[in-house]
């Protein structure tokens, strides 16, 4: 992994564990929604899609304000979004290198607020491409193809690092190699043939003991 001159990550579920802090939140809202008790494993499809398609794909009446009742939720979800183990060691031995980093997430720029730069993440990162910088999502490759402008690198020089098929195809649609990041993954179908395929956190930087 050591030709990459850039790293770039997504969050939910590669960087930060926000499994339990999104779908409960998700349960009940289909619940106030439809007067249907979900199970977490029915949940679990959505654990990929941007915010709004989830909205889409329930057919709420109103999505933007259930939305934000669903971000709401999460917020106050007591677990919140935790680093999985090991991370910290990662970004500060790719920044000892002078390997860029940076995050392409289908989260908001307020979510990112509340769980990457409240617990200090942002200062690893050299950009962020959020929902709110394009109105075309993963897995198209209009983020990532901004994110590696904003790095000012050519889209092969970046490794993208995911969880989800929007992840993989979003960076093989921007001619990007892919890290397939097992450890937070609900679903491998569709995630045909990844450059890397990644056990534990530490592997993202193979030398550095997770």
């Amino acid at each position: 992994m050591n030709r990459y001159r850039a790293v770039i990550y997504d969050i939910d579920g590669t960087v930060l564990n926000t499994l339990n802090m999104n779908m409960y939140p998700l349960m009940r809202i289909i619940k106030e929604e439809t007067g249907e008790d979900w199970a977490f494993e029915q949940v679990l499809r959505f654990a990929a899609y941007p915010g709004m398609k989830v909205m889409e794909e329930l057919g709420v009446a109103d999505p933007q304000g259930t939305y934000a009742r669903w971000v709401r939720y999460a917020n106050e979800y007591e677990e919140g979004a935790t680093l999985y183990k090991g991370f910290d060691r990662v970004f500060e031995a790719l920044r000892e290198r002078d390997v860029l980093q940076a995050v392409v997430s289908a989260k908001t720029r307020r979510q990112y607020e509340l769980d990457m730069v409240a617990k200090g993440l942002d200062r690893y990162m050299a950009a962020a491409v959020l929902a709110d910088d394009t109105d075309r999502h993963k897995p198209d490759p209009t983020p990532l193809l901004m994110c590696a402008d904003q790095l000012d690198i050519a889209p092969g020089d970046a490794l993208y690092v995911g969880d989800a098929r929007s992840d993989y195809e979003a960076a093989r649609n921007a001619g990007m190699d892919f890290a397939y990041a097992t450890w937070g993954s609900v679903s491998a179908e569709g995630i045909d043939s990844p450059t890397w395929t990644l056990d534990i956190v530490g592997a993202v930087c193979p030398d550095v003991s997770a």
